[in-house]
């Protein structure tokens, strides 16, 4: 049967990678609807590669835009957050969810209401509304499908498995690109040298979180709501190659590993088709050329960050939206060069000595904590600059 597929976040990295895999499978899926934040002229071409019948750009002011790209298409087109939920939660049965950042919070969770099967690749969706989201998962039915690599490979390793025969699931990481990096430098690094990752193409704001292992450490509190896996549980390795994707230890001492080469359509593939596999164009891997296969412990000194994701998983309630707010708006304010790296944990932890919300009992909870962290964190950054 022909799964109808709505992808929120079309013109992005993982938006791009899933059309890749849809348009080598157009017998097993058929994209329904696709959006976009500002890029109309993407969108666009996108709809016409697809035969969309809905595109939604997410900027109001790029309506116009769009609706002149696509005026002789057979699609309607719509803007704004109605739109974004509308797509989410309408005919699709799998919805990619691909938007960056807070922005992709309410159509996520508009198709878990929904009952969808979700593959989720933004995961500031479980991040910050975590217990939320899993809670109306459970009530409506829908089922959550990892697409981040490591979240991905712990799926897998896990199929078939009880979960009190889990010991322990170890998340690997690449290092980023300031692994081997000394403090001194990683204190004096550019823009540039944060979003050049050595093994994967990512976004910017994505690769810079990667070079503090803020990632790593969002990517911990999503596995806790993922697999429903205490702190003490979870574990991180720094495994440089970038092959073995995650692990899980069973309590029998048994260790099973995922591995692949690093290239995203593994995993969206793997979500697409669950339970079932399709082909991948991805290279395969030779382990006799790769050779060798290290980890390392992370070093919490130089990367902090590490350390603030876990205890915010720890405090639990608000900390987690608080550290995601943050860091968004610390890491944007280094891109534009207005900050110096080692400024984005600083804020950060900042943000989070002086946060003092309640734990939130619902989206509007969540979104109103995001918005006055977001606010604080500016305010502090600018002052830091004046």
């Amino acid at each position: 049967m022909t799964r109808k597929i709505a992808i929120l976040g079309a013109t992005g990295s993982v938006g791009t990678s899933t059309l890749d895999l849809v348009e080598r499978h157009r017998d097993r899926f058929e994209v329904v609807a696709v959006t976009a934040a500002t890029n109309a002229e993407g969108l666009a071409n996108i709809v016409r590669r697809t035969g969309a019948k809905l595109a939604v750009i997410a900027d109001r002011s790029r309506l116009k835009h769009l609706q002149d790209f696509l005026a002789d298409a057979d699609c309607r087109v719509a803007a704004g957050d109605e739109a974004l939920v509308e797509a989410a939660s309408g005919e699709a049965d799998v919805v990619v969810g691909a938007i960056v950042g807070c922005a992709g919070l309410k159509p996520v969770m508009a198709a878990v209401e929904a009952g969808k099967t979700v593959a989720l690749a933004n995961k500031e969706a479980l991040v910050t509304a975590g217990e939320i989201m899993t809670r109306a998962a459970q009530a409506g039915g829908a089922t959550l499908l990892p697409v981040d690599s490591e979240h991905n490979a712990i799926f897998q390793c896990l199929a078939g498995s009880r979960s009190k025969d889990v010991s322990k699931i170890i998340l690997t990481a690449s290092g980023g690109p300031f692994r081997t990096a000394t403090a001194d430098f990683i204190a004096q690094a550019t823009p540039a040298q944060a979003v050049a990752h050595p093994n994967w193409s990512m976004g910017a704001k994505i690769s810079v979180d990667s070079a503090t292992l803020m990632n790593k450490g969002l990517e911990l509190i999503e596995a806790h709501y993922l697999f429903a896996a205490p702190s003490e549980q979870l574990e991180v390795v720094i495994h440089p190659q970038s092959v073995v994707h995650s692990m899980v230890e069973f309590i029998d001492g048994s260790v099973l590993a995922q591995l692949g080469s690093p290239d995203m359509r593994i995993p969206i593939a793997y979500a697409l088709s669950w339970p079932e596999r399709i082909d991948t164009p991805a290279q395969r891997l030779d382990l006799a050329a790769i050779a060798r296969l290290d980890f390392e412990a992370p070093d919490l000194t130089r990367f902090p960050a590490l350390r603030l994701a876990r205890e915010a998983l720890d405090a639990g309630g608000a900390a987690p939206i608080v550290l995601n707010a943050a860091n968004e708006v610390a890491v944007a304010g280094f891109l534009a060069g207005r900050s110096r790296f080692p400024e984005i944990v600083h804020a950060v932890e900042q943000a989070l000595e002086r946060s003092d919300f309640a734990p939130p009992q619902s989206i509007g909870d969540v979104l109103e904590i995001d918005r006055a962290t977001r606010s604080q964190v500016s305010a502090l950054m600018a002052e830091a600059c004046s």
